[in-house]
């Protein structure tokens, strides 16, 4: 069986290497979030504020056929310039690989490929789900099954608010993947702090959120853990707000008869629009929170594991 090599940048590879806490992250939010140089200034912000927590950033994405765990600032700067960025899940990974291709990782990739390179947690803003209208489009991320399957606790502010939440909450479930709210019974909403829908678990620190991932693996249970994490109250843009804006873009789609990949871009732009702004700000807010969390979390379950293995 042939193993796929990894290309460590050198401050991920330093850190490998002395056994430090590491925190996964994805590149979508360079690529296809927003433009140039604002992309490249949110990348350095979360990482940055990786580091100012005590962990190791690891953005992860790859570039001409070679998957990159952390990425030097040349890299981190080549990315954020590129165009014509292919947007990679679980089905399009390998085929970019394969092909010398370059791209940016979605959180199921980068689930992958934080598995794949040992790290245990990764932050990114919000995860897909079910789309509105799934009953009749089929249309559900890949990012529920890989949360399924693949052993890795991913810090995010929910579920994109854009998608059918009350659905993506129930797939969750049946597919037994622990949905863990921050500090909260109520489940936060991506730029909206809590919602309507009670979270079917709460963890109020760190340690708790990095022992459950270690009962998880002896249970042998596979799949990771969901950590919903509350957009700070300064920068969230409340459901009362937010909904009707999200309804009114989402009709705007299905007018335009924009599906497949290409609706959630739509949506994120004309939310962006509709909302003067203020959805981006609260965007890079968010996962710069869900950031200090996942090292938060990083952090203890290296001490957990440290502890086990001295018992």
């Amino acid at each position: 069986m042939t193993t796929l090599p990894l290309h460590f940048s050198p401050e991920v590879a330093a850190a490998r290497a002395k056994a430090r806490p590491i925190v996964a992250l994805e590149s979508t939010i360079i690529t296809h979030g927003m433009p140039y140089p604002q992309n490249l200034d949110t990348a350095q912000r979360v990482e940055n504020a990786v580091r100012d927590a005590g962990a190791i950033p690891a953005t992860i994405a790859v570039l001409d056929g070679q998957l990159h765990v952390g990425l030097d600032e040349a890299r981190l700067e080549t990315l954020a310039r590129a165009q014509n960025v292919a947007k990679l899940s679980r089905a399009d990974l390998a085929v970019c690989l394969a092909t010398g291709g370059t791209g940016a990782t979605t959180v199921a990739a980068t689930m992958i490929a934080a598995h794949a390179a040992g790290i245990a947690i990764f932050a990114t803003g919000g995860i897909g789900g079910v789309h509105r209208g799934a009953e009749h489009s089929f249309d559900i991320s890949a990012d529920l099954q890989e949360l399924a399957q693949t052993p890795v606790t991913v810090v995010c502010a929910g579920a994109k608010a854009i998608l059918d939440l009350p659905k993506t909450l129930e797939v969750l479930e049946t597919l037994g993947v622990p949905v863990i709210a921050y500090g909260q019974d109520s489940l936060p909403a991506f730029w909206s702090a809590s919602s309507d829908l009670s979270a079917p678990l709460r963890l109020d620190d760190a340690q708790s959120i990095a022992r459950a991932h270690i009962a998880r693996a002896a249970l042998g249970l596979p799949g990771g853990q969901l950590v919903a994490n509350p957009i700070p109250a300064e920068a969230e843009i409340p459901a009362a707000e937010i909904t009707p804006i999200i309804e009114n873009a989402t009709r705007e789609a299905a007018a335009k008869g924009i599906k497949g990949k290409a609706v959630t871009p739509f949506l994120l732009d004309r939310i962006y629009t509709l909302t003067e702004g203020r959805s981006l700000d609260a965007n890079i807010a968010l996962v710069v929170n869900n950031a200090r969390l996942a090292a938060k979390i990083a952090i203890c379950l290296d001490k957990e594991r440290q502890s086990g293995a001295r018992r």
